[in-house]
């Protein structure tokens, strides 16, 4: 099944978690319901909400109780971009002007503590310490990434081990939670759960290089905001950190990095780039990418033959070959 078809099937469930998460953010004060319906507005892959009510299949499938995980998750998913944004300094996310862009620093970070305020209250709607444990876990965690990235910005010397951990914390621990969650929710059996946490973890590792390749790969038009947008941050990622282990490359790309560094954010980061794109950096990434995706696809072996393990098959197959 391709993914717009399996989008099509799950039409009905997704739109109700649209339509949640639209009301939990519109409050009484009309600028806030503003700034936190813009990204909602719009869109995105709704991956973890997806992931969430594939999960929920192995177990005894409720649609009201998933709904408030993957509302929850996808709302803490938000939140993080919202304050990334201010962080990164973006422009632009999905095509679209940024909060902190749109308004200011101000009402982004407001807005962000809001989401996540929100995502909370409905996650403790379900009368289970132990799905509330796991999300604030994994919260603690994501802060400490985002933290361990702001202390990496520009940092040439570290090692591809300390990228993983950081994505790790960043990015694959929600997506992880969210298979993990969906299956607790429903009182799946263990063994499926920690299956499918073990799922999530790989794609959601995967997810993330994919999309720092995307960053350097992509066109504008197609990823939505500028290509070489982590470089202009001084976030380095796993396809510079193996460039630079190029010895042809790295002297002209330090260089490279050095002046957008100097630059103070405004600096144009094109030949740094280029210089990434000449080198086995990129297919070095891909090869790490394709090895967590087929992690991921061996994680489902153990699982029933539901038509949702076909499903989860079907997105790990997507992500791998997606372009935005």
């Amino acid at each position: 099944m391709k993914l717009i078809q399996l989008y099509a099937a799950m039409k009905s469930e997704l739109q109700a978690i649209e339509e949640e998460m639209t009301r939990e953010v519109t409050t009484d004060l009309p600028l806030l319901s503003e700034t936190s319906l813009h990204l909602l507005k719009a869109g995105g892959k709704r991956i973890r909400p997806v992931l969430v009510l594939l999960s929920g299949k192995f177990g005894n499938y409720s649609l009201e109780t998933l709904k408030k995980v993957a509302v929850s998750l996808e709302l803490i998913h938000m939140a993080s971009l919202v304050h990334d944004d201010v962080i990164d300094d973006a422009e632009t996310r999905r095509g679209q002007l940024t909060v902190k862009s749109k308004w200011d620093n101000r009402i982004a970070m407001y807005t962000g503590d809001f989401i996540y305020a929100k995502a909370l209250t409905v996650i403790t709607r379900l009368e289970n310490p132990r799905i509330h444990q796991i999300l604030s876990g994994a919260m603690v965690q994501m802060c400490i990434g985002e933290m361990e990235q702001i202390r990496d910005f520009f940092n040439v010397d570290q090692n591809v081990r300390r990228y993983l951990l950081r994505i790790r914390r960043k990015t694959a621990l929600l997506i992880a939670i969210s298979c993990q969650l969906g299956a607790l929710a429903t009182k799946a059996h263990p063994a499926a759960s920690a299956a499918l946490y073990r799922f999530g973890y790989n794609v959601g590792m995967a997810y993330q290089i994919t999309d720092d390749l995307l960053d350097l790969c992509g066109t504008e038009k197609v990823i939505g905001k500028p290509p070489g947008s982590d470089l202009r941050q001084g976030n380095i990622t796993l396809p510079v950190l193996y460039a630079l282990e190029d010895e042809m490359i790295r002297e002209p790309l330090l260089r490279e990095i050095e002046a957008i560094r100097r630059s103070d954010g405004n600096g144009d980061s094109s030949a740094a780039v280029r210089l990434v794109r000449s080198s086995r950096g990129i297919a070095a990434a891909e090869r790490l990418a394709n090895r967590y995706f087929a992690k991921a696809l061996q994680a489902l072996d153990g699982l029933p033959e539901l038509p949702a393990k076909k499903n989860l098959a079907d997105i790990t197959r997507f992500l791998a070959q997606r372009s935005y």
